[in-house]
């Protein structure tokens, strides 16, 4: 895949998770309504955990919901937890009742990471890298998603990229990750280089135990093997929006 430029990090703070929750889901709104005027068309990656389904309900809430046309969005997964359909540790679960279930999207722009079956993870991961250059301009392996929106664990992970982790270093747009150190162990996840396709990477981060995380990724200490946050950046922009907790240890 082509290197792609890399977007300097802007830092964003609300005073509480609620507050950051509604100033993102009004941030995509309007992200992905100047998308489709530029382009007809917009693209998001979906993220679960705490601040990204809270995030997703503010979606669901707010009256400017209406302004993005969503039968013309397609909705992507940067990582998904290899369970059976419908559970909820599945962030497609989690997303569908917080928002997606209330929305009309065209069911085909609705590209959802499978559920585990007797294929196993690596078909299904394989199947998914197949949906992403079947959607990618010419010479592409995936589509120049509008907004990646990523989570970011207490140890510095994002979507299925844990430290020291191998997925750290595969370079295939989707692939399977076993033995995952946070549960379930079997999951899919988008690589670094499928990441760094998005024109805007935001990351999402609320919670004093992400305050250490936080702020070694954007020390510039620390390389995306030992903290993956680091290694992500979207062509551009790349945009961190934090609660207050999350910020603490910023020096700023």
């Amino acid at each position: 895949m082509t290197a792609q430029p890399v977007a300097r990090p802007s830092i964003v703070i609300a005073p509480d998770k609620d507050v950051l929750a509604a100033a993102i889901a009004a941030r995509l709104i309007s992200s992905l309504a100047d998308a489709q005027a530029l382009r007809g068309a917009a693209s998001v990656v979906l993220t679960g955990g705490g601040i990204g389904l809270g995030s997703l309900r503010a979606v669901a809430e707010s009256p400017a919901r209406d302004a993005v046309d969503w039968s013309r969005v397609d909705v992507w997964w940067g990582d998904e937890r290899y369970v059976r359909a419908g559970d909820t540790e599945r962030n497609e679960t989690g997303a569908r009742a917080a928002l997606l279930d209330q929305l009309p999207l065209d069911p085909a722009r609705v590209h959802v990471m499978a559920a585990e079956s007797a294929e196993g993870p690596e078909a299904a991961a394989e199947a998914y890298a197949a949906e992403l250059a079947a959607a990618a301009p010419a010479g592409a392996d995936v589509p120049a998603f509008d907004v990646c929106l990523l989570g970011v664990g207490p140890d510095g992970h994002v979507a299925s990229l844990f430290p020291e982790h191998p997925g750290t270093q595969d370079s295939r747009p989707a692939f399977a990750v076993h033995g995952s150190p946070k549960p379930p162990p079997t999951r899919i996840s988008l690589s670094f280089d499928a990441i760094r396709a998005a024109r805007e990477v935001w990351l999402l981060v609320a919670g004093p135990e992400k305050a250490d995380a936080v702020a070694l990724a954007l020390s510039g200490e620390a390389g995306e093997r030992q903290i993956p946050a680091a290694g992500v950046s979207g062509t551009e922009r790349t945009l961190w929006l934090l609660d207050r907790a999350a910020a603490s240890k910023l020096s700023l």
